[in-house]
């Protein structure tokens, strides 16, 4: 009896990844037919998931008549708490979408902790990460990411990597 269950999951589980697999390599043929994925992929930490995902939430970029204003519409930016003196900033507002954020924190944490080549991107991520923690720094990174990947859409050039550090 336990073998025909089993037997059942193993092929369940070969379909499924069967599947899977064909989904990933379609969403990574469609990466790189579109342009506009192609150069936001030149971004450290964003893939093909990340690149179409970002075009089909913002879908024009010139609607940002500031590309700062992007971290705002994803959610990224600090809420403010103003009264008479006082003046606090709070945790992210969270207010756009929240599966782009996770994409975007995905990418910053991979920046941060995978990415072996240098660009002024990770050194300031890493140097933040020192100073603030780990989760500060990514969500700040994530929110430079989303910036990067609307000037690069709008000027429509790659990202510029960096041999080394600038003295």
């Amino acid at each position: 009896m336990l073998r025909a269950v089993a037997d059942g999951f193993i092929a369940a589980h070969a379909t499924l990844s069967q599947a899977a697999d064909d989904l990933d390599k379609a969403v990574k043929r469609k990466a790189k037919s579109h342009p506009v994925a192609r150069r936001l992929m030149t971004i450290p930490g964003v893939g093909p998931v990340n690149a179409l995902s970002f075009i089909a939430l913002v879908d024009d970029p010139k609607r940002f008549s500031r590309t700062s204003d992007v971290g705002a519409f994803l959610g990224l930016t600090p809420k403010r708490h103003q009264s008479g003196e006082i003046d606090w900033s709070r945790r992210v507002s969270k207010c756009g979408d929240s599966a782009m954020r996770g994409l975007l924190f995905e990418a910053a944490s991979c920046v941060i902790c995978q990415v072996k080549r240098f660009s002024p991107l990770k050194s300031g991520a890493v140097r933040l990460a020192g100073r603030r923690g780990f989760r500060k720094a990514a969500v700040a990174t994530a929110r430079k990411i989303a910036v990067l990947m609307v000037t690069l859409w709008k000027s429509e050039t790659d990202y510029q990597w960096t041999n080394e550090a600038s003295a």
